[in-house]
């Protein structure tokens, strides 16, 4: 049964880069609840500090843990809208967007379905079967808009390594669980170059603006102060996950140590760029949806 979620959040941005989509949230807007079908409504709190409205509402169709399960992106006109391209990446002040699309301490693996139209947030299969991780991530998990790992690009810094096809993903470390489809605002801390069966994989490590510690971190340095192990935690919790699969370890480039915060903001604006190139087509876009 579809149900729409109406998302409190706060806007200082007027419309997506690269889209004819307008996105009316030049005004402060706080709702408060989250509205869910009458089957199930209950009442969530926001902090709205840290969270951006471009005017977006949340649709599910279907149910959850079910292969028809998608949580869709929906304007006031109630036409939807891809959380991938038309949510805008910047918002000024090395603040970034950050889509939420797995919950700290859940194991479904939810992801934004690329390669359908609107991109809407699924959870991914194998072989026909819902996908979970082997133990609860730990961590907001979820990915930047309008970023691309090109798998065309060989980054010379990363041992050679090709991007995977998808937006860059973000560990984000605040206290907080959040909701899937949850736009925050975050700042970049670190960046950890993950290679996946030869794919790199960016993780952006980053903390949403209205975490009690926010204040207090600003750069790698002080992501080891204030939540010390989190860098090593996060790198080790990446590596392992696929081994109870049979699969082997994840492994790293860089050295195997996380980035610092310009580098991460590096990564940021070149698979911004590469993004850029997709939708304006001057890069194959393949089985992705630009819609």
């Amino acid at each position: 049964m579809a149900a729409t979620r109406a998302i409190a959040i706060a806007s200082n941005s007027t419309c997506s880069l690269l889209t004819k989509r307008p996105f009316l949230g030049s005004h402060s807007l706080c709702l408060k609840n989250l509205k869910l079908s009458s089957s199930s409504r209950t009442t969530r709190s926001f902090t709205c500090k840290a969270i951006y409205n471009p005017q977006v509402s949340i649709k599910e169709e279907g149910q959850p843990q079910t292969l028809d399960y998608r949580v869709f992106f929906v304007d006031q006109s109630g036409n939807k809208v891809s959380p991938w391209h038309d949510i805008p990446l910047k918002l000024g002040d090395g603040v970034f967007n950050f889509i939420v699309e797995i919950p700290k301490e859940t194991s479904a693996k939810m992801e934004v379905a690329t390669d359908e139209p609107f991109t809407p947030i699924k959870q991914d299969t194998k072989k026909g079967k819902l996908r979970f991780y082997p133990y609860n991530i730990h961590w907001n998990y979820g990915l930047l808009p309008q970023t691309w790992e090109d798998p065309s690009l060989a980054n010379s810094e990363v041992d050679g390594a090709f991007g995977d096809n998808d937006p860059v993903d973000v560990v984000e470390i605040g206290e907080s669980q959040r909701k899937i489809g949850e736009i925050l605002k975050v700042k970049p801390l670190a960046a950890l170059a993950m290679i996946d069966e030869g794919e790199l994989d960016w993780k952006i490590v980053a903390i949403s603006l209205d975490d009690p510690k926010a204040s207090l971190v600003n750069d790698i340095d002080d992501v080891e102060k204030h939540f010390p192990g989190t860098l090593t935690a996060i790198r080790d919790w990446f590596r392992d996950y696929k081994i109870p699969d049979g699969k082997p370890a994840n492994k790293f480039g860089l050295g195997n140590q996380a980035a610092n915060k310009d580098y991460a903001l590096k990564v940021i604006t070149e698979t911004n760029e590469s993004w850029a190139k997709l939708i304006k087509r001057s890069i194959p876009a393949g089985e992705l949806s630009l819609v």
